[in-house]
């Protein structure tokens, strides 16, 4: 398996593939971040995707497996995809079999809340949307003009991410108020790839995302209660999921959609191991260490 961009969830499949003796090599854009991989037991290379080095893309030609992970960039789009080209004459010599690359379920745009499948049309409204789209289209296209199996997975939200402390992105300020945002743990995105491995499809297109579009303030309040339970008496991470969750002037609650995972489920055979974001935090937040240990 080749991984271009070892992200949290690339790292967390990375993992698991290790565990079943995969051979699992990555990149990442910087020397303490390859550092930090080499000792988790990854072979990585440091890659610009701007300019990327050919030594670099020849590695590729010796492995069966590439997901892409690697997001577009200001109006440029897909880094890699600007050397699309050269891509294709050196997986044409090289021992590829499946491809898959992660997006996102921000590529339907505004839904008023209807639930959407994959062949719902896509009408993204952010910069950053449209290009996850056109990349979408541009991997699908390398991949299946070279003959193997070539995926797109559109995820949702990261359950994972809901506990972090740090402050929130501008994306996930502008999902505040929404009725329904579509989540996914990051176990049930493994075992998806693994069953489009193991499991060849040329449909190309997936919503990986759990069966329960809920509202983030809901999400929040819950994951607010179990940490509560777990660590009574703290309240430094209860006041950023109150600030998270509460509504802003900016949104634009026509972005709500309730996304479905039936074609996963019926074509991949996957049996969500956290069906709902309930089940999810409750695992993210059993295995958690306590996270106010360094609080005054």
């Amino acid at each position: 398996m080749f991984i271009l961009g070892m992200g949290f969830v690339c790292q967390f499949f990375a993992q698991s593939l290790k565990k079943e003796g995969w051979v699992v090599t990555g990149t990442c854009t910087s020397k303490t971040k390859k550092k930090h991989l080499e000792e988790k037991g990854f072979h990585v290379h440091l890659l610009d995707a701007n300019q990327p080095e050919l030594s670099t893309l020849d590695a590729l030609k010796c492995y069966t497996h590439l997901l892409v992970s690697i997001p577009p960039v200001g109006c440029a789009g897909d880094p890699m995809l600007q050397h699309a080209e050269l891509l294709r004459s050196t997986l044409l010599d090289g021992n590829l079999q499946w491809l898959c690359y992660l997006s996102s379920t921000s590529v339907y745009g505004h839904c008023d809340g209807a639930w959407v499948d994959e062949d719902y049309p896509t009408s993204p409204t952010s910069e950053l949307a449209k290009l996850r789209l056109d990349a979408e289209e541009g991997w699908l296209n390398l991949g299946q003009s070279l003959g193997f199996s070539t995926q797109v997975f559109r995820l949702g939200a990261l359950v994972d991410t809901i506990i972090k402390q740090e402050p929130q992105s501008e994306g996930q300020k502008m999902r505040k108020s929404r009725q329904y945002t579509s989540r996914v743990h990051v176990e049930d995105i493994c075992q998806a790839l693994k069953a489009s491995i193991y499991t060849p499809s040329s449909r190309g297109i997936y919503n990986i995302v759990d069966d329960d579009p809920a509202p983030r303030e809901e999400v929040f309040t819950f994951a607010e209660d179990l940490i509560k339970k777990k660590w009574p008496g703290h309240t430094k991470w209860s006041s950023n999921s109150a600030s998270a969750a509460s509504p802003t002037k900016k949104d634009n609650s026509r972005g709500d959609k309730r996304v479905s995972n039936m074609r996963m489920k019926r074509e991949l055979g996957v049996r969500l191991l956290h069906p709902s974001y309930r089940s999810g935090l409750l695992s993210i937040i059993d295995q958690m260490e306590n996270p106010f240990h360094c609080s005054p």
